[in-house]
């Protein structure tokens, strides 16, 4: 029987990781409205069809991105996100990581599963050597994931990012190439 390719980048048991496309502009935003009270007040992802629009174009276009779609194998449906942002090249060889997921998807571990993906994925292919995690310290759930995916928390920073029309305080948590290596 011939090998046919997968429709992800990576795949675990129950996700696979894809690029963003503009096709799925509908199911995001869709998901985005519905998911609005686990979101807020950490996160505001593109509930418009020109809102995401831009957004995709971004992640598509800019080359200090990389927008992952977090997308259930049984059936393909979209689970959540994570992007690498700030990506530097060079002797930093690093990247910023945001994510979020879906309601219908929270606490099923799936987006644990998409992270250890994207996380091989950047260490690999992607060929970077640290990702960071700054996150809101009363965001419980985003960290619960970057402590189960190997990140260490370096340190916090006040003020550090503009969310929600406020300088919001920060959590720093990292990890390595080696550290996932060794781990």
């Amino acid at each position: 029987m011939p090998h046919t390719a997968s429709r992800y980048l990576a795949e675990s048991p129950r996700v696979g990781i894809r690029h963003f496309t503009y096709d799925d502009g509908a199911e995001f935003t869709e998901r985005a409205r519905e998911s609005k009270d686990l979101h807020q007040p950490w996160l505001f992802p593109p509930v418009s069809a020109d809102a995401y629009t831009a957004y995709a174009r971004r992640l598509i276009q800019d080359p200090t991105k990389a927008g992952f779609l977090v997308c259930e194998v049984d059936g393909g449906g979209i689970a959540g996100f994570i992007n690498i942002n700030n990506i530097v090249e060079g002797g930093f060889q690093c990247g910023a990581l945001g994510y979020g997921a879906f309601a219908h998807a929270a606490g099923r571990g799936l987006m644990g599963e998409g992270m250890n993906l994207v996380v091989g994925h950047a260490f690999g292919p992607m060929r970077l050597h640290r990702l960071e995690i700054n996150v809101q310290p009363t965001n419980l759930p985003s960290i619960a994931l970057a402590r189960s995916c190997g990140f260490r928390l370096e340190g916090f920073s006040p003020n550090m990012i503009y969310i929600d029309g406020a300088w919001r305080d920060h959590e720093r948590w990292a990890i390595t190439a080696e550290m996932r290596t060794s781990g």
